[in-house]
């Protein structure tokens, strides 16, 4: 009877720490992840820096920016644990808001940008891919809470 009620108290112990961890799970570091992004994040940053030229003479290189990106979206999408790293690739990427996707569509709307609105706009953007860089190598509380805190101001 006292094996019983050690197994059954371990079998308790054991389903609690499942349950409570299931809320907290991130992914584990990635490689290709890593790699992706701080590629994303240059490509990102050049392309960025010719806002003050017209919009159509760089579309071709835009979109193939935005197709990298929806490849590794898709990429983090599908890996387990994930949500808080392609909730970010979504934000990023959205143009309603005022990152990366909205800022590409107000270069289109506007078919150039002023240096000031694009340095301000550059800062914002590349440092939102910092925290997701960041959040890919660490993986810990602190850079989990900046990117959180970054998508629910979002």
């Amino acid at each position: 009877m006292k094996k019983l009620k050690n197994k059954i108290a371990l079998m308790l112990v054991f389903a609690f720490a499942t349950i409570s961890c299931e809320s907290t799970r991130t992914a584990v570091f990635d490689q290709y992840s890593y790699q992706k992004t701080t590629e994303l994040k240059v490509e990102t940053s050049k392309l960025m820096d010719k806002a003050t030229t017209s919009y159509s003479k760089n579309k071709a290189e835009i979109e193939a920016l935005f197709l990298n990106i929806e490849k590794l979206a898709e990429y983090e999408k599908n890996k387990p644990d994930n949500q808080i790293t392609f909730a970010m690739w979504t934000i990023l990427t959205d143009q309603e808001k005022n990152l990366l996707g909205g800022f590409f569509k107000r270069w289109k709307d506007k078919e150039t940008l002023t240096p000031v609105f694009l340095e301000e706009s550059k800062k914002q953007v590349l440092e939102a891919m910092d925290l997701l860089i960041q959040y890919e190598i660490k993986k810990d509380k602190q850079s989990k809470d900046s990117l959180l805190d970054l998508i629910s101001k979002n």
